[in-house]
């Protein structure tokens, strides 16, 4: 059982509870201004306790900096590097230097919407207003901050280091807006594979085979059946910072594309003379080709002479899928295709390119009753 106690302070009288944790240990708290609050505490802990729910309070000093090491390992171990490393960069850079020093049970809901509020919040310079001090965050760099803290403050629940995660309880966080799908026609395709240069195979790849981008620079001689006209995607070549990382496809799942037949010629020059584990389409360096993000790159330059200045490698992949859509292809074989999980994702990403399917049912539909109607 509890016992309380009064004493004396500058600001009056206050009382302290003594009480007896799990384990056994005595814990106490004090600065209570009346006796029926210290009880009201008391009693609060004491069903804390029989529920299995209580926290000692001095884990509550713990920082989150302490807790973020065991996070951040945890994650890395599950996650591949490409998935990891935004994490990371999102804790060094913007949850750390706001949140690594704080205290866990100092942490309110308040205190996180400021956070937010102030990251998608433009700051200029109050001498020259013209001048722009920092540009307000994107929506998926604030969200993705905000899920390293929540997700840091998950652990400390779960390890009864807090009550309640604060940061899950806001209602402030920015929604993303979906950037605009760029579908190429066929036409637009071939006009962008000329002018690409020593690349045109690539991209005619990329644009009918729906392969992500380190997936087609991860090939190698021997992922390619030119007899069954097959590409085997088994790798993802992943460019995470300066470096390469190869691992599984997304889905860590290997698959089969089909590769058209016009395309099957042009694989196969890329392979002549190569050995079978040889790069199908190696960098300058002969390594694996790097994501070509220069403005003056031959990717912007030859997308740009197609019409489409905004496109980027994965654009080509939303290509592939509208593609096969308008060439009849349904959402499974589309899925199978693209390596989603399921076709209720590909259908989720692609609705837009089915909305012909949906006319197709209205119509059969309203074929249907107008038969039942005059028999």
């Amino acid at each position: 059982m509890a016992t309380f106690k009064s004493y004396r302070t500058k600001a009056g009288l206050r009382y302290k509870v003594r009480y007896m944790k799990p384990d056994g240990s005595q814990g106490s708290k004090s600065g209570f201004m009346t006796q029926e609050a210290a009880k009201d505490w008391a009693s609060r802990v004491e069903v804390r306790k029989v529920d299995g729910e209580f926290v000692d309070p001095r884990h509550g000093r713990v920082t989150v900096a302490s807790l973020a090491g065991p996070w951040l390992a945890t994650k890395k171990a599950k996650l591949k590097p490409s998935a990891y490393q935004p994490l990371e960069s999102s804790w060094r850079i913007h949850v750390q230097p706001e949140w690594g020093h704080w205290q866990l049970a100092k942490i309110e809901i308040v205190d996180v919407e400021e956070w937010i509020t102030d990251l998608v919040t433009e700051i200029r310079d109050p001498r020259d207003p013209e001048t722009v001090i920092r540009k307000p965050a994107s929506a998926t760099t604030v969200i993705r901050a905000h899920s390293v803290l929540a997700g840091i403050l998950d652990r400390a629940v779960r390890d009864r280091k807090l009550a309640s995660n604060k940061a899950r309880e806001i209602d402030n966080l920015p929604k993303k807006t979906p950037k605009r799908k760029i579908y190429l026609t066929h036409q637009q395709v071939a006009t962008m594979a000329e002018s690409a240069g020593s690349w045109s195979t690539l991209v005619l790849l990329l644009a009918y085979c729906g392969l992500r981008w380190g997936e087609a620079v991860g090939l190698r001689v021997a992922d390619l059946d030119m007899l069954r006209r097959r590409i085997n995607v088994v790798r993802n070549a992943v460019q995470v910072g300066a470096r390469i990382e190869v691992g599984t496809p997304k889905s860590d799942k290997p698959r089969s594309i089909p590769i058209p037949a016009f395309l099957v010629e042009e694989l196969a020059a890329h392979c002549v003379g190569k050995p079978r584990d040889a790069l199908v389409f190696p960098g300058p360096d002969g390594d694996f080709l790097r994501r070509p993000n220069s403005e003056r790159g031959w990717f912007r330059s030859a997308a740009r002479k197609a019409g489409a200045e905004e496109l980027t490698p994965h654009d080509l992949r939303h290509t592939a899928a509208s593609l096969a859509v308008s060439a009849g292809a349904n959402v499974k074989a589309v899925q199978r295709m693209l390596g989603h999980e399921s076709a209720a994702l590909t259908l989720d990403v692609y609705a837009d390119l089915f909305d012909d399917d949906l006319d197709s049912v209205a119509d059969a539909l309203d074929a249907a009753r107008r038969r039942v109607a005059s028999a």
